[in-house]
């Protein structure tokens, strides 16, 4: 028994005939009757019945064919990762990532990529959203870590959620676990000096129609931590870009939950190379997480 005479066999059960069977795979018509009578002979049993309308599995057929089509599954995922381990020997992939996804999320995602593919050098730089998508754009990278949504020029895969959290100064003496509006109402904030994430909030207070006394922007997510931890004010920030959060700083969640989405993303027109298929399908396996 060869693979051969399996995908003969799989080729006629589809199509009803030895004829059709031998035209999809390029071959006679007489090669396929040899290959199934001798896989026939080698069996012992009749595997199909054939008739002036075609050929039919026999009931020993049918139950083989059942192992037959798990065989040749194997076979086709066989040939991908012998296909995929060719392309990849000697290959790079170039990734680039907001600086709390670099921090926190992809330090083990490579790990395992470097385990599983060995074969492959894999970079990694740090830009803000915008520069992951100029990067992308550019060539300079092959996959972007990024907040979604992006624009349709790229297509974007879902890996984490990110819960924006409040972030109290010990100063303010205790605040309980559940939180309401007009707690935050007494408060000033320090936000991020970045669009994408100043935005979110605002227009989440705004959504709720509550009012959000900011005190200052700041550019740096730490320098935000360190001046919460000082008792200048009270912040906003998504869970992963506070990491790691001062035992001095309280943490609580909104009254209201909103989170950040990250997705992977890549150029859109751009074909995969195999390092990003290889990646992609890593960062597909990896539980995903509704607060990293």
């Amino acid at each position: 028994m060869n693979i051969s005479q399996l995908e003969i066999l799989a080729a006629i059960a589809r199509s009803g005939s030895f004829s059709d069977a031998a035209l999809k795979l390029d071959i006679s018509q007489s090669a396929a009757s040899r290959a199934i009578a001798s896989l026939e002979a080698e069996l012992g049993v009749p595997l199909l019945v054939r008739g002036r309308f075609g050929a039919r599995l026999t009931l020993i057929g049918e139950r083989i064919m059942a192992h037959t089509d798990q065989i040749l599954d194997l076979r086709e995922q066989i040939d991908y990762e012998v296909n995929l381990e060719k392309g990849l020997y000697g290959s790079q992939l170039r990734i680039a990532s907001f600086r709390s996804a670099a921090t926190h999320l992809l330090p083990a995602i490579i790990a395992h990529f470097c385990q599983r593919f060995p074969r492959v050098e894999v970079s990694l730089s740090e830009h803000d959203p915008a520069g992951v998508e100029r990067s992308l754009r550019a060539g300079d990278a092959d996959i972007g870590l990024v907040p979604l949504p992006r624009s349709e020029e790229f297509c974007a895969w879902e890996i984490a959620r990110d819960e924006y959290v409040v972030l109290l100064p010990h100063s303010v003496g205790y605040v309980p676990p559940e939180i309401t509006w007009s707690d935050l109402a007494q408060h000033d904030f320090i936000l991020l000096n970045y669009a994408e994430c100043t935005s979110a909030v605002r227009n989440h207070w705004a959504t709720w129609g509550q009012p959000l006394r900011v005190a200052y922007l700041i550019k740096e997510d730490s320098t935000i931590v360190s001046m919460v931890a000082e008792g200048l004010g009270a912040a906003i920030l998504p869970r992963l870009a506070a990491m790691p959060i001062p035992d001095g700083i309280q943490v609580r969640s909104l009254p209201v939950p909103l989170e950040r989405v990250i997705g992977a993303a890549t150029l859109g027109n751009a074909p995969h190379p195999p390092s990003v298929q290889a990646f992609l399908e890593v960062l597909q396996n990896q539980p995903q997480s509704k607060n990293p």
